[in-house]
């Protein structure tokens, strides 16, 4: 954050001053919604949710070390009062960016965010000093916050956008205007939200309108849903993909799922091997490299990096191997049909690679709409069609996994349907065997990242860190 008082963060927000004497106490470190994460210096945001007010907590925040809180009413410590603190966190990271001599790279998808923001994170920072979203904190919160963890220091801002409806890409963009955008792809998340794939493109689409006319759209050649964004930019347009301006070939994948290939550009191809699993972490490292060299990182310079780079999130296709060789692939932090297509593909490629027995532990898809039974239903027919060999589901929801694997003709597999997250652990705690290996992956609300933690050897496992969008300040 740079310093910024009280007085001069109210004339930024429109804001005025209360229990603040002059206003000449100081802002040094990043803002925060959370008193459990405090910032010393730091700006706590009093956002009131549905089920906790920050406005509760402004005082400990201040115990804690914050310099000041924004909210909508004195709470007897140093605050800038505001109609609404989440539109002031948006101006005032505004602000901030327009202050700094730093480039910022955003990225929207249906799937793969996160995984190319952490790639993407690696390559810049390799270049210059890199301020990059945490976990998925990509809303109207996330990406302030984001931003208010910049100094003048900070060379590049790589910035991951969410979208809940059309409009909302766009409002994230005016809080930090990209010169390189990426769309990785338009699927089916949060399709009940939007209604359908076209309305998810129009939204996705708002990252490259937002492009001045020197920057960058970094674009998926393969998805022509995206590949039609072409005509929404008036700014150069670099593709990704098979078919893409950057592409990769000869793809090869170890006994633990992680991928070899070469990356390509501009007919020049450089050896790169991956340290996390999955044959569709190439496109992510790809799209990440093709970000990256329009922010002038050099070539060599990518593929030494992404050679090195590991997952700057949790629970994304971590892998653990137990003392008896069983190996646990926990992608437990989110799920859409397209991502558990994905992780099951690994799954698979792990099992053939080391003749291994592949145990599959699925939960619901949240966010799916009308065609949530058959797009689980279509998971279960994709993991049967794969062969894997046992398929635990866990939730009602995701009964319908079971059922698409057991209809699917000549699996040969088993189905073992539990009603959650306890029955799950015992059946894997009886049933796993030596060099089994198994995948976790779920919605975020189904929380299976304990189960992955019970059978990597920790039935106690961690807590599931907050999400910016669905928890307010304490």
């Amino acid at each position: 954050m740079i310093p910024l008082s009280l007085a001069r963060i109210a004339e930024i927000v429109g804001g005025r001053l209360a229990d603040a004497d002059d206003g000449t106490a100081t802002i040094t470190g990043p803002a925060f919604v959370d008193t459990r994460s405090p910032e010393p210096g730091g700006l706590f945001v009093a956002v009131a949710g549905e089920h906790v007010d920050g406005h509760e907590y402004a005082e400990a925040a201040v115990a804690a070390g914050a310099a000041g809180v924004l909210g909508t009413r004195p709470t007897g410590v140093p605050s800038v009062l505001v109609e609404d603190p989440v539109v002031a966190l948006g101006r005032l990271g505004r602000y901030v960016v327009d202050a700094l001599d730093a480039t910022v790279l955003a990225l929207t998808g249906s799937q793969g965010k996160t995984g190319t923001k952490d790639y993407l994170a690696q390559l810049l920072q390799a270049s210059g000093q890199t301020v990059a979203t945490v976990g998925n904190r990509n809303n109207e919160i996330g990406v302030p916050l984001t931003v208010l963890r910049a100094d003048a220091e900070t060379r590049y801002l790589a910035v991951e956008m969410g979208a809940r409806g059309v409009g909302h890409v766009a409002e994230l963009c005016a809080i930090a205007p990209p010169r390189v955008a990426a769309v990785l792809n338009v699927g089916t998340a949060h399709i009940g939200e939007f209604g359908s794939r076209e309305a998810i493109a129009s939204a996705k689409g708002e990252i490259v309108e937002a492009l001045p006319p020197d920057g960058t759209a970094v674009l998926n050649a393969d998805d022509p849903l995206v590949a039609a964004m072409t005509g929404r930019t008036s700014a150069r347009v670099v593709t990704f993909g098979r078919s893409g301006d950057v592409t990769w070939r000869g793809l090869e994948l170890d006994d633990l799922g992680r991928p070899a290939f070469e990356l390509g550009h501009d007919g020049t191809w450089t050896p790169v091997r991956l340290l996390e699993a999955g044959a569709h972490q190439v496109p992510n490292a790809v799209a990440a490299a093709a970000m990256a060299a329009a922010a002038g990182v050099g070539w060599d310079a990518i593929a030494e990096t992404l050679g090195r780079a590991r997952s700057l999130s949790p629970w994304r296709m971590a892998l653990h191997e137990r003392a008896d060789g069983v190996v646990v692939v926990n992608d437990a932090y989110n799920a859409n049909p397209a991502s558990m297509e994905a992780a099951l593909d690994a799954l698979a490629a792990i099992g053939r690679r080391g003749g291994r027995r592949t145990v599959a532990v699925l939960g619901e898809m949240l966010e799916l709409g009308a065609s949530s039974h058959e797009d689980h239903a279509a998971v279960g027919e994709h993991a049967a069609a794969l062969g894997i060999d046992v398929l635990l589901t866990v939730g009602d929801a995701a009964g319908a996994i079971a059922a698409g694997a057991r209809r699917t003709p000549g699996w040969a597999g088993t189905a073992v349907s539990t009603a959650g997250r306890d029955q799950a652990a015992a059946w894997l705690r009886h049933n796993v065997v030596a060099r089994d290996v198994v995948l976790v992956k779920a919605s975020r609300g189904a929380a299976l990242e304990h189960v992955a933690d019970g059978v990597a050897g920790d039935w106690a496992g961690d807590h599931a860190p907050d999400e910016e969008g669905e928890n307010p300040s304490r």
